[in-house]
């Protein structure tokens, strides 16, 4: 699958490769990176590699994915940040997910936040969705500030693997 790239002022989204793997792995062995994403860090590059394989399988499935973060200056890989077709997180229903996962030191300085509105314009501008979903747990502050800071309303409250979560949902503003 052909994906554009997305460019932000300090941010290039592009797709993920298995180039990208050490830096997956390096993102999610950090255990500050799982504190709400079940205290499950990964503890083997092979998972990492797991990782960019569902990636690249949702590229080809459902024609979009998770994008790598790059900041444009350093070329460093930042995190990752986008949308997938979520089919597990809430079982009553599937929907386009918004999402991002910073390394550490990448924390605080607005990336996430710069990546989620480029995410949110290139799904509704680009892709036409309908509508795209976010969910983070009710006691993670930064991702429920993003979520909040970018227009995205709190529509509800649902129980994800024993921890309450919040639910956003916003309808696409240009249809």
């Amino acid at each position: 699958m052909d994906f554009q790239h997305i460019e932000t002022k300090r941010l290039l989204l592009r797709p993920v490769t298995t180039a990208d793997v050490h830096d997956f792995f390096e993102l999610d062995s950090n255990p500050k990176v799982h504190v709400f994403l079940e205290k499950k860090p990964v503890k083997s590059i092979e998972e990492s590699a797991q990782m960019v394989a569902d990636i690249l399988q949702q590229y080809k499935t459902n024609g979009l994915g998770r994008l790598a973060i790059i900041n444009k200056k350093t070329n460093e890989f930042i995190g990752w940040a986008g949308l997938k077709y979520e089919k597990i997180l809430r079982k009553e229903f599937n929907y386009y997910d918004l999402g991002y996962r910073l390394k550490e030191q990448f924390w605080g300085k607005g990336y996430a936040t710069e990546a989620a509105i480029a995410s949110l314009d290139y799904g509704f501008k680009d892709l036409k969705l309908k509508e795209i979903g976010a969910a983070a747990d009710v006691d993670h502050l930064a991702s429920n500030a993003i979520l909040k800071k970018i227009g995205m309303p709190v529509s509800g409250t649902f129980t994800y693997k024993n921890e309450l979560c919040n639910w956003y949902n916003l309808k696409n503003p240009y249809l």
